[in-house]
Order: C-alpha cells, then sequence, then structure tokens
C-alpha cells in the first residue's frame, strides 16, 4: 500500500475555535492512519499548533508536494496553491475567509445551508458534517435523572448572565465557560460535570458526542440573538444551519428558556450519542474527505481538469498561472450576471 502524503491547513492556530479543533480531530485521525504522512500548516501558530506537534508529533509543511491538502480558508488556499489537489471546507455563509475559493478543486460543505451557498460552482462538492473524536468527547460522568447542571458554552457574556439568572431563580447550578476568556482545552470534562449543555455548532456537537441533552442559543455581538431551543426531534432541521440557531431563530426570554429546560430528559442523551456515532465520527468522515478526492480523481473529466491545472503552473509558473485562474474566475462571475 503506497504512503499518501496529505497537509492540513487552517488560517490560525494560536486560539481555540470551531475550525481549530475540527483541524486538530482531522490531523488527530490521520496521523493514525498506517498508510498517511500528515502536516500542517497555518499562518498563526500558538496554543494548538503546539499540541500538534508535541503531542500528536506532527510536523509542519515540509514538502514542495502532497497528493492532498485539506484547507479551511481561502486564504490558505491562495497560499497553497500549485502544491496539492486542494479540497476547501467551507464553516460557513457570512466569514469572508469562508468563501469558497476559484482555485480550490472540490469543496466540502458542513451544513446544507453551506452546500446551498456554494451553489453550482462547476467543481465537486460534497457535505460531510462535523469530524469529532469519540473516544475524546463520550460520556464518562452519567447524567442526572432530575436536571441539576447546566452548562453554558455561550461565546457572550450576555448570553451567560442572563442563562446563569435563569437557573439561580429556579435553583439549578450553573456553570460557565467563555472560550475568548478562559480558554480550556479538555472541554469534555466540563461537558461531563453537567446534564445540558447549551451553545452553538461544535459546541453542540461536541456535548451530544458527550450524550448530552443540547440547547441551541447564544447571543453574540456580530450577530441576532438566536436560537433553536431544545433539540431532539427538530434536530434535523438545526442541523440545516448548523445548529447555529438560525432555523427557528428563537428570541428567547427566561420564561422560554427555563420552559426548554422542563424538556430535559436524560434518555435524550443517548439518542444524541447514536447521532453523533452515525454522522460526526471523525473515523468515519476522514474516510468520507478520502473516498471523495479517490472518486473526483476516477472521474475522467475532473482528472483532465487537475492535470491541466498543474500542468500549466509547472511551465508558467505558480503566479502566471493563479494570474491565469484569478481572470478565468472573473469573467465566470461577470457572465453570471448577464
Amino acid at each position: 500500500m503506497s504512503v499518501l502524503n496529505i497537509l492540513v491547513a487552517t488560517s490560525h492556530l494560536n486560539r481555540l475555535g470551531g475550525s481549530v479543533t475540527f483541524t486538530y480531530a482531522l490531523i488527530e485521525e490521520l496521523k493514525g492512519r498506517s498508510n498517511i504522512e500528515v502536516e500542517y500548516f497555518t499562518f498563526e501558530k500558538g496554543i494548538v499548533s503546539n499540541k500538534i506537534e508535541n503531542e500528536l508529533g506532527v510536523n509542519f509543511l515540509s514538502r514542495n508536494k502532497y497528493d492532498l491538502i485539506l484547507a479551511n480558508h481561502n486564504t490558505i488556499v491562495e497560499k497553497l496553491y500549485g502544491l496539492g489537489f486542494i479540497i476547501q471546507t467551507c464553516h460557513g455563509i457570512f466569514p469572508s475567509l469562508e468563501q469558497p475559493s476559484f482555485l480550490s478543486d472540490a469543496y466540502v460543505a458542513i451544513s446544507q445551508e453551506v452546500l446551498d451557498h456554494i451553489g453550482k460552482i462547476g467543481k465537486p462538492v460534497k457535505l460531510i458534517y462535523n469530524g469529532i473524536n469519540l473516544n475524546r468527547f463520550r460520556e464518562f460522568k452519567p447524567v442526572s435523572k432530575k436536571l441539576k447542571t447546566i452548562l453554558s458554552l455561550c461565546q457572550s457574556d450576555k448570553a451567560n448572565l442572563f442563562i446563569k439568572e435563569v437557573c439561580e431563580d429556579h435553583g439549578f447550578r450553573f456553570l460557565g465557560y467563555n472560550k475568548n476568556e478562559n480558554p480550556i482545552w479538555e472541554i469534555e470534562n466540563m461537558i461531563n460535570d453537567s446534564d445540558l449543555v447549551i451553545g452553538l455548532g461544535r459546541s453542540a456537537y461536541e456535548a451530544m458526542a458527550c450524550g448530552r441533552p443540547v440547547i441551541i442559543y447564544d447571543n453574540r455581538s456580530y450577530f441576532p440573538e438566536f436560537g433553536d431551543g431544545y433539540v431532539l426531534e427538530n434536530l434535523g432541521l438545526s442541523l440545516i444551519n448548523n445548529c447555529s440557531g438560525r432555523y427557528f431563530k428563537k428570541k428567547i426570554s427566561k420564561k422560554e428558556l427555563y420552559l426548554e429546560f422542563n424538556k430535559y430528559n436524560p434518555s435524550d442523551g443517548y439518542l444524541l450519542r447514536e447521532f453523533a456515532e452515525k454522522e460526526l465520527d471523525v473515523s468515519k468522515n476522514v474516510s468520507k474527505y478520502l473516498n471523495f478526492w479517490e472518486e473526483i480523481l476516477l472521474t475522467d473529466k475532473e482528472n483532465k481538469k487537475y492535470r491541466l491545472k498543474y500542468l500549466i503552473k509547472r511551465v508558467l509558473g505558480a503566479r502566471i498561472s493563479y494570474n491565469i485562474y484569478k481572470l478565468r474566475n472573473l469573467a465566470q462571475v461577470r457572465l453570471k450576471k448577464f
């Protein structure tokens, strides 16, 4: 079996966040596969890149060619263009960094909303949910039969204070965590100290993996106060928007939040864990990435596009090749407007 050289790349690894922990999970899974040599790249090293190097034993970019590059942001794609086949993972529809780069060879969308946003881009696109290390994020403390402890993984002080006041009003123990103020890597421990978790996106997925019932809610400064509420039967709908609260867009009052607390059922955590095992397992999802890549290269038309692209790069050089594809992309955008 031939060894694959894979590069995993993201814009920053100097602070905690959804795309950062996603990147770590990908690298950790790839590192454990005997037929893969994995390296990483980032513009900003720090707390997480140190863990990647020191704990996983994965090196920073050292090659001038890779079989596959898994990139998170369009600035990364531009930087690494020409070093290998690039699959860009798009995590959202609003941030400029998350917009699909015309230089990418293929795209992965982490939600149906992102898939629809990318649209008919003329290149291969696949929906693959966030990958979670289910050996790390699991239940090692059972939840209480009756709701006692609530953990907020919200990123705003306003939301945390709001939740804390509701907890105090009704006799629940409140645990608060804000990654921007007090970053904690072993967040699975705090999740296991709680019965119910409140948060968005990857925070919600990690809680589900730990067998915790979840309320989708936050009140961040850069976005309106939205929530999907207690998720179980409506999980499929919330997933469309990456459990961001933007499917139902509920504006939750203190009374309404207490009503959401009352929906707590310890057995719901088992059902959410089953969902995580089916859709969020990083081992399965990394295999989906690799299968997606192999399927593309087996398609004669896509393989010819890929080979032509890198032939142009080798003959003309990276910068001229980049400008050719940039002009081609601008022409296609203008044609779509008419």
